[in-house]
């Protein structure tokens, strides 16, 4: 079966490699050879494996009638709406990494694939290597899922991690983090969080059937994150954690990605560096954790290429996912419940008094700390209003 790899930066060199190195022990598997026919570049690369296949033309791929499976690896809107539209259009399946047209676009393009037949696959836009969308739709099918839960940008967690262990400064950890690879050098989308944003978006709608539109997700990056927020974490033995939550709640079905306490009781307190982690709660299976690299070329590149090996297994099959046009009914953010930690300047008795509390903590002179009792976010953002002083809160995980 011939396919052919759209990008060749860090994730399409990585599967190109993976085909390559696993290819005896993929066509024993599958009883399928996989040739990568075409690498589609601006650029040409001489001396590599890939110096004869390089095209600079997608037409060439669109009107290749061998070329049964393509790999979309270049990220970003543009071009690559509109080369995996018209290659689901050619009857060519799809598999791609790029996150970003997944949480835009996705629907639209699996209807796209289902009309002819084909294939429009993305288990690695969301955590790296973790196989966290082939899980939701296969093994846990049987279940209703309530909550999922995650770590699922190494960036942020990386960032995080720093902080604590080694007690930088937020711009000395993003410095270091940016120097190892393991940050873009305008890394925005991570440290705002939209990038989570996509990722919770795309997981809640394959778990709860629904479409979940990226945008509307409340989403905080770790950017205001500092080392005095660490100083209180410590103190508490917590970690902070840019967490991307959804949950089926009595009362509705919430999203949120926000910086968030945790401690040591929670599993993904644990998770620390570049790994990501994703805990998914079912209402028969209970608790259940998948666990490893969020990012890299090989980790990425592994689950581009499961994907690959389904559509070369079922080449003119749609395989079901739960990925629909219609909309998931969300409840009101200012409805959801949190239990907030809350940094202040001044004003002591009167943030007592406000928030019903007796206990406060004193960890960096001038200023103090405390948790509330859990609230809604209205009713939050109403007492604090009514607390002078008030540095920063952050909610618990």
């Amino acid at each position: 079966m011939k396919i052919a790899v759209l990008g060749y930066g860090t994730v399409g060199a990585g599967v190109v490699d993976v085909l390559t190195m696993n290819k005896g022990s993929i066509t024993k598997r599958i009883g399928t050879e996989i040739d990568v026919k075409y690498v589609l570049d601006l650029r040409d690369f001489p001396g590599t494996i890939v110096e004869n296949i390089v095209t600079h033309d997608i037409e060439d791929i669109l009107n290749d009638p061998e070329v049964e499976i393509v790999v979309e690896t270049m990220g970003g809107l543009k071009p690559a709406y509109e080369f995996t539209k018209r290659a689901l259009s050619a009857d060519k399946n799809v598999c791609t990494s790029n996150k970003e047209l997944v949480a835009e676009h996705g629907v639209e393009l699996c209807q796209i694939a289902a009309e002819h037949n084909v294939n429009y696959m993305f288990e690695a836009s969301c955590g790296g290597g973790i196989p966290i969308i082939r899980a939701l739709n296969t093994s846990l099918r049987q279940d209703e899922i309530l909550e999922i839960s995650g770590i699922l940008n190494g960036t942020t967690n990386y960032i995080m991690t720093s902080m604590y262990d080694n007690g930088e400064t937020f711009k000395e950890a993003l410095k270091e983090a940016q120097e190892k690879g393991y940050a873009e050098l305008h890394p925005e989308a991570d440290l705002e969080g939209h990038d989570a944003q996509r990722k919770i978006a795309i997981l809640s709608s394959l778990a709860y059937g629904h479409h979940l539109d990226y945008k509307k997700v409340p989403t905080e990056g770790i950017d205001q994150i500092r080392i005095q927020d660490i100083q209180y974490a410590k103190a508490m033995n917590m970690k902070i954690k840019l967490l991307a939550t959804s949950q089926v709640a009595e009362e509705g079905t919430w999203a949120m990605v926000s910086p968030r306490l945790v401690d040591d009781q929670n599993i993904l307190y644990h998770v620390d560096g570049v790994m990501n982690a994703v805990f998914v709660k079912g209402n028969a299976l209970g608790d259940a954790m998948f666990y490893g690299s969020g990012a890299g070329s090989l980790p990425t590149a592994s689950a581009v290429c499961a994907d690959v090996l389904d559509c070369a297994q079922h080449p003119h099959e749609t395989l079901k996912t739960d990925i629909t046009a219609e909309p998931l009914a969300q409840m009101p953010t200012d409805q959801v419940k949190n239990t907030f930690f809350v940094r202040c300047s001044g004003g002591e008795s009167q943030a007592k008094q406000v928030f019903g509390i007796t206990d406060t903590m004193h960890v960096i002179d001038g200023e103090f700390g405390f948790w509330t009792p859990e609230m809604t976010e209205k009713d939050f953002t109403k007492k604090a209003a009514q607390v002078d002083g008030i540095i920063k809160f952050i909610r618990r995980g």
